[in-house]
């Protein structure tokens, strides 16, 4: 969502006889039926009418977003008002077919009336409002929340077959594909082989997940709410060969990583090299960290004896990589952290930050890097509202510098990231600061950083941890506890996902081998733990469409990676729980 001009826009002339207010419930008098809300309830006092309103606190990276979804006609004008009260306070919608739009105030010590208007697209007939509050700003209240204009009504019969499906770009585990709009449609499915993989908004997908040197057959069926076309007709493609020969960086069909504390204890113990299990297949050295949060000057010193009495000395901590190394272990510096800030502002520092991670590499024999940047290293500039085109200065200089490690040390080099959900599944909902401005610019800014590097991602694992509520690809918001979050966070990352909304931007999916899913070791370990019988749901939905939940899945992948887990010294702690879930899983 943006920003817009501060202030309420004025209703338009009276609503046509033909218009009603489509909204359900928008004072607010039956609960938050049908609304769906991540940290709202309704109160008594204050109200702007009735004997109710909507009260939400925003917390943390949650902006307390109340949202319904609302059958509209396509090619018609809507109106959108409420009465609200706080500050920075909105009032938009989404899905619309157009421009979505948005209204807000910076501040509101009484009722505030907020309007504005839309017009839908030739085949949108449902759009989603919402109201949200802003990051740490204290309550904020809504009531008497209206959408004015044609009712929705109902579809009765399934939209025509969709026509001119073709092949795009065909990777040797990947094939685009686009066709024709149908006219009613809300969605689309694609079939492979026979079989439903994935759902699309717009009249594009690309399927992944597909093996090299393998030949592929696709259709496509158009849904509304009445149901879903007979399938078109058949196209076939046949996905190459590898080009680096089926995967140089030789790790396990399905892996585990962890992040082992090597410069630090943090309550859990020192774990020395030798003594991780053999199960850990990428071991995450943490952290290498900077100078200064704008040098770009990297350093990766070991945790001292005075915090680690048990810490072996650098000949035996290199000799426990090489012997790593030797059983097809992979050991990688992690960068950043918690407290690690690394601003490549400049192109000295990006310089600085490839000449001192090589010299880590070099000096302890390491297989690659993985970049856990968090808190403000990455933002966008105002005016940076495109993912595949950065422009900020600390995204491009990452880029640049990432690329030229790659390069330097080849196929082998094992490149990793392990974002937080705000950085990245974030971006499905906002996307820097927006286009008019006001939106925390950290908001998404990941997605170029992975985008601009797939080709050279090893892998991604999310941190889906010490998270705020996010929305799914259902346009639900999902917190953590529990294998849903899990399941629809990795499903945006295997489905890909409009930026910001925008059908017109979309972020590709990632292979499946590419990604694994970031989870806490143990409760001491961070906020969002899942007991072993939630990872188990999490890997069977996933990989087995089966024990899902109430989220809807895009596909199934077989080749997911893995696990990712902070950290090995916490689940020692806790009595290797995580390993051993990870091992009776796969095997």
């Amino acid at each position: 969502m943006a920003l817009a001009v501060p202030g309420s826009a004025a209703l338009s002339s009276a609503a046509r006889a033909a218009d009603a207010d489509v909204a359900v419930n928008g004072g607010f008098e039956s609960g938050l039926s049908p609304w769906t809300c991540t940290a709202g309830t309704t109160v008594t006092s204050p109200v702007h009418s009735g004997s109710s309103a909507l009260q939400a606190t925003p917390q943390g990276s949650d902006n307390a977003q109340c949202a319904q979804t609302v059958s509209v006609k396509p090619n018609s004008q809507y109106t959108l008002a409420g009465w609200v009260r706080g500050s920075y306070v909105y009032l938009g919608a989404s899905g619309t077919g157009t421009t979505d739009v948005s209204t807000w105030t910076q501040s509101a010590p009484d009722w505030q009336k907020l309007a504005t208007t839309f017009t839908t697209g030739a085949n949108t007939t449902k759009v989603t409002i919402y109201t949200h509050g802003w990051y740490g700003t204290g309550a904020y209240y809504a009531d008497d929340v209206s959408l004015v204009g044609p009712g929705g009504g109902t579809t009765t019969q399934p939209p025509t077959v969709p026509t001119g499906l073709k092949t795009g770009t065909v990777t040797a585990t990947s094939v685009a594909l686009s066709w024709t709009p149908v006219t009613g449609a809300t969605g689309y499915a694609v079939y492979r082989d026979g079989v439903k993989v994935q759902s699309a908004s717009g009249t594009s997908a690309t399927v992944s997940g597909l093996n090299p040197s393998t030949a592929y057959a696709f259709q496509v069926t158009a849904t509304n709410d009445a149901g879903e076309s007979a399938r078109s007709a058949t196209v076939t493609a046949t996905t190459p060969a590898r080009s680096d020969g089926g995967g140089s960086t030789q790790l396990p069909a399905h892996a585990l990583v962890g992040y082992l504390h090597a410069s630090f204890a943090n309550g859990s113990g020192y774990t020395r090299m030798a003594d991780v299990p053999d199960s850990w297949d990428v071991i995450d050295l943490a952290f290498g960290e900077p100078t200064s949060v704008t040098s770009g000057d990297i350093r990766f010193n070991r945790c001292p004896v005075s915090e680690c009495p048990n810490v072996e000395s650098d000949a035996d901590f290199r000799a426990a990589i090489k012997a790593k190394q030797a059983a097809g272990k992979k050991v990688l510096i992690s960068i950043g952290g918690q407290n690690g800030q690394v601003q490549l502002t400049t192109t000295a520092a990006r310089d600085a930050f490839v000449s001192s991670v090589s010299k880590i590499i070099d000096q302890y024999g390491l297989d690659g890097l993985d970049i856990d940047f968090e808190g403000h290293s990455l933002s966008l500039n105002t005016g940076d509202t495109d993912f595949k085109n950065p422009t900020t200065p600390v995204i491009v200089n990452l880029i640049s510098a990432l690329k030229t490690l790659k390069a330097k040390y080849g196929a082998k080099f094992v490149l990793t990231m392990a974002p937080e959900t705000f950085f990245v599944q974030n971006g499905y909902q906002f996307y820097g600061s927006g286009k008019w401005g006001g939106q925390d610019p950290r908001c998404g800014a990941y997605l170029p950083v992975i985008h601009a590097l797939r080709d050279d991602l090893t892998l991604l694992h999310v941190q889906d941890y010490n998270s705020g509520p996010i929305m799914g690809l259902d346009n639900q918001y999902h917190s953590m506890g529990g294998a849903d979050f899990h399941i629809a966070m990795t499903d945006m990352l295997l489905t890909g996902f409009p930026v910001a909304g925008d059908a017109g931007n979309v972020f590709p999916p990632l292979r499946p081998d590419q990604v694994a899913i970031g989870m806490p070791a143990s409760v001491n370990a961070g906020n969002g733990y899942v007991a072993p019988a939630e990872v188990t749901k999490t890997l069977d939905c996933l990989t087995k469409k089966t024990n899902c939940g109430s989220y809807p899945t895009h596909g199934t992948w077989p080749a997911l990676r893995g696990l990712m887990t902070w950290s090995v010294n916490w689940d020692r702690f806790a009595g290797w729980e995580f390993q051993r879930t990870f091992d009776s899983y796969f095997g």
